[in-house]
């Protein structure tokens, strides 16, 4: 196995290939992501952009650039740059499913799950889309379609701790409270911290799951 440069040395060896060929995408790419790891959120930024400018396929500089203006809290931005990633490679799952994501974040709930829709139709196995797509369901009133999809989502992930948690509250929406306590129970169990007011909603109906034995 091959011993990683420190990351200094590494961004000085990219330098130095710029300086020999300003037009090198790969070696801007490659500064982007040493910038990005580093939480040089502007200079990788800059790098990105760099890289972009000398390919037509950088699309993973545009994924790249989503991850950043998230972290900065532009969702606007997160959506742009991975509507361009999926215009570059529309088969990249990914990018479907991070732009269903920042659509979701957005309330603009259709476009969310046709986004997400396609990503899970792209790529079946992506958990945290498949999550994501219930709750567009849920944010779209859709109760039964976000129970379908919560279903699919552990079949899929049954150590999935936030799909139980999601599916207990679509169940709980849909008036099926010892499912919806069968469910909590499962998230607890594989460790996630369900929200205490939910937890005082269905603490009825597990002390009823529990005094049967189940």
């Amino acid at each position: 196995m091959i011993e990683p440069q420190d990351s200094e040395t590494f961004i000085a060896e990219q330098k130095r290939i710029l300086a020999e060929n300003s037009e090198c995408a790969s070696s801007h790419y490659n500064l982007g992501v040493s910038y990005m790891q580093q939480e040089r959120f502007d200079e990788a930024i800059e790098a990105f952009m760099d890289a972009i400018a000398n390919s037509g396929r950088m699309f993973e500089a545009w994924v790249n650039l989503g991850y950043i203006y998230f972290k900065k809290g532009d969702l606007e931005k997160v959506a742009d740059a991975n509507k361009k990633a999926i215009e570059i490679e529309p088969r990249y799952a990914r990018g479907y499913a991070n732009l269903g994501f920042a659509y979701l974040q957005m309330t603009r709930t259709d476009e969310a799950i046709q986004a997400l829709e396609k990503a899970v139709e792209l790529n079946p196995e992506i958990a945290q889309a498949w999550n994501n797509l219930a709750n567009a369901y849920l944010q779209k009133g859709d109760v039964k379609k976000a129970l379908e999809t919560g279903e699919k989502l552990i079949d899929l992930a049954p150590t999935f701790g936030l799909g139980y948690n999601n599916l207990a509250f679509a169940y709980y929406l849909n008036n099926e409270y010892d499912k919806a306590a069968e469910c909590i129970d499962k998230a607890l169990e594989l460790g996630f911290e369900v929200h205490p007011e939910f937890m005082e909603k269905l603490e009825p109906y597990r002390k009823i799951r529990g005094s049967s034995g189940e």
